[in-house]
């Protein structure tokens, strides 16, 4: 090696990043080099002699056991990882063990995924499962609401800026893409995006490649997408608010969640790991159920689904007396327990019954938004906008309404 010494070569192996097996062979031993080559990452040091190739047999026969047993331990920790992913997901029913099923096909791929659901179905849990079980485990999984930020704003915050971009831009910034690099981008909402935005990410996940805002050069990006929606964007293409190239590019890989009230199986083994989750959480000594409560908890639709069935077993703890070991009707939500028609007539032509004994006005009234806006959601199908189409009311006000009542 008239350039460089072994030693020398071992340093620019390890600096460049390869991982291969470096044997180090020397005809002039010291301890010293010996000593260096280890520390530098050398995977044997063998000395020249006389029986030089039978030695390198049996080395090289030991580092090829090694890299078996590494490969072997890393399959077993991936197909380990893959189990504990999915387990995170609970239910028993059929729809969710398809879910789960397909979650377990599409983690080790690369594709982008599109899972759709209603709000509260838990599509970012699947997106974390899909993420934990893949080989990008070990990377971030960044997740950003499309939904949340005005179109400029989602721009910047995607794909970074540089310093002077725009005013404000004080120092350069990194965009969530970049955030992501070799990891799991989840992009939460996606039908929520405009059509102009919807054309950059198109092209992000065409060519790999992402421009930061006031930049004049691409930056190539390794990152795997993953989309949610509750919204249906094959009506959204026809009404030309949702590109269709774009559809076909996110939604390579679909994956449906079903609403709660489709799997009405699933509802006691959830509510029983909330349970345990905010008896834990509350010092509290609850563990089960009445046969009355788990009814209930069954009969009811669940328009927000898991997320308002979490928020309803949480109340219940909560609400319960310091002594208690069981869940009972009266510790539920009111809106679980008497779920049905509002209590008083909508006819024009008559008068609101008054009982002999009175009432309370204001949770009356109460108990009337809250029967509307449950009647709302149950015909729009757990669609939040829809809901509020329906019952003549801007979104915010909806939203507002229904965080009133815990819905």
């Amino acid at each position: 090696m008239p350039h460089m010494s072994g030693i020398e070569l071992l340093e620019r192996v390890r600096q460049s990043g390869i991982t291969s097996v470096f044997l180090l062979v020397t005809a002039v031993p010291t301890v010293d080099t010996a000593i260096q080559a280890l520390n530098l990452g050398a995977d044997r040091y063998v000395i020249k002699s006389d029986k030089l190739i039978e030695e390198l047999k049996i080395v090289i026969g030991r580092e090829m056991q090694t890299i078996g047993l590494r490969e072997e331990n890393l399959r077993l920790r991936r197909e380990m990882l893959r189990v504990f992913a999915v387990k995170n997901i609970i239910g028993k029913s059929q729809k969710t063990q398809a879910v789960l099923e397909v979650v377990r096909t599409v983690a080790p791929t690369t594709s982008t995924v599109l899972i759709t659901g209603e709000s509260g179905t838990g599509k970012e849990l699947v997106a974390r499962a899909i993420h934990e079980a893949s080989a990008r485990r070990e990377m971030p999984f960044v997740s950003i609401n499309c939904g949340a930020f005005p179109e400029t704003l989602l721009e910047s915050e995607l794909f970074g800026y540089l310093r002077g971009a725009f005013t404000g831009a004080y120092a350069d910034k990194k965009g969530i893409f970049e955030a992501a690099s070799r990891g799991t981008l989840f992009l939460d909402e996606i039908g929520d995006t405009t059509p102009s935005m919807q054309v950059k990410l198109l092209r992000v996940l065409q060519e790999r490649k992402i421009r930061p805002l006031g930049g004049t050069s691409d930056i190539p990006v390794d990152v795997r997408l993953i989309a949610s929606t509750n919204r249906d964007l094959m009506a959204l293409v026809s009404e030309g608010k949702f590109r269709e190239d774009f559809y076909y590019r996110v939604s390579v890989i679909p994956v449906h969640i079903p609403p709660l009230r489709e799997r009405r199986e699933d509802i006691d083994p959830l509510a029983r790991h909330f349970l345990h989750k905010y008896s834990a959480t509350m010092s509290k000594a609850l563990r089960d159920f009445d046969a009355a409560a788990l009814a209930a908890l069954e009969a009811y639709a669940w328009p927000g689904n898991v997320r308002e069935l979490e928020n309803a077993i949480e109340r219940a703890v909560a609400l319960s007396e310091e002594d208690a070991t069981v869940v009972r009707l009266h510790h539920l939500p009111e809106f679980v327990r008497l779920a049905g028609p509002p209590p008083v007539t909508t006819d024009n032509e008559k008068l609101v019954q008054i009982p002999k004994e009175g009432l309370d006005f204001e949770i009356s009234i109460s108990r009337v938004e809250s029967q509307y806006i449950l009647s709302a959601l149950r015909v729009a199908g757990g669609v939040r906008r829809r809901a509020a189409d329906l019952l003549h009311m801007s979104y915010r006000s909806f939203r507002h309404y229904a965080k009133k009542h815990g819905i």
